[in-house]
């Protein structure tokens, strides 16, 4: 019987928003050279007055955890040993996969990363040049990234995948305002 392979492949999962249009949501997997294997979007997401009043404070982690994030995770092909995000509220996916979620605290997004998702975070790390929050209550995920890494040649820049799924974001807005 062969041994189990481990999967070698990241997950990048990130959320637009639009003033006019609502939440996108775009899900990025990557083979270990930063190549795409695949990649998912959402179609607009938009809550209603009522979901804001009812949610309240917990609106975006629901909308973009639950509703956003859990929705393109499972809708992968490929497996991921880990999942990347760039929002704290994103954190909230990490209750419905079976994969570590890594918070990417990068410079430009480190201080209201922090503000938004306070109560999300579990422990905070460095990888790499990379600092590192988890979700609260899966602190073994910090040892899960922490092996994956370790087993990374090239080191591969968690931060920049964030931008070419914004970019494609971008464009599927484009074609939803030309058919609206």
């Amino acid at each position: 019987m062969p041994a189990e392979r481990t999967p070698t492949a990241l997950g990048f999962l990130t959320v637009t928003e639009h003033a006019e249009l609502g939440l996108f949501g775009g899900y990025l997997v990557l083979n270990h050279a930063g190549r795409p294997l695949e990649f998912h979007c959402t179609s607009p997401v938009k809550a209603n007055r009522a979901q804001e009043i009812l949610y309240g404070p917990t609106l975006r982690p629901y909308l973009f955890g639950e509703q956003i994030g859990q929705t393109l995770i499972a809708k992968a092909r490929n497996e991921v040993a880990l999942v990347c995000t760039d929002l704290a509220s994103c954190l909230a996916a990490r209750e419905f996969i079976e994969k570590p979620l890594l918070l990417i605290m990068s410079g430009e997004n480190k201080t209201t990363t922090a503000a938004e998702g306070e109560a999300l975070f579990g422990a905070r790390f460095k990888l790499g040049k990379n600092d590192i929050a988890i979700a609260a209550r899966f602190e073994a995920d910090e040892q899960a990234a922490r092996t994956f890494h370790s087993q990374l040649i090239d080191g591969i820049d968690l931060t920049e995948p964030f931008a070419r799924i914004r970019e494609a974001l971008e464009e599927a807005q484009k074609s939803v305002r030309q058919v609206a």
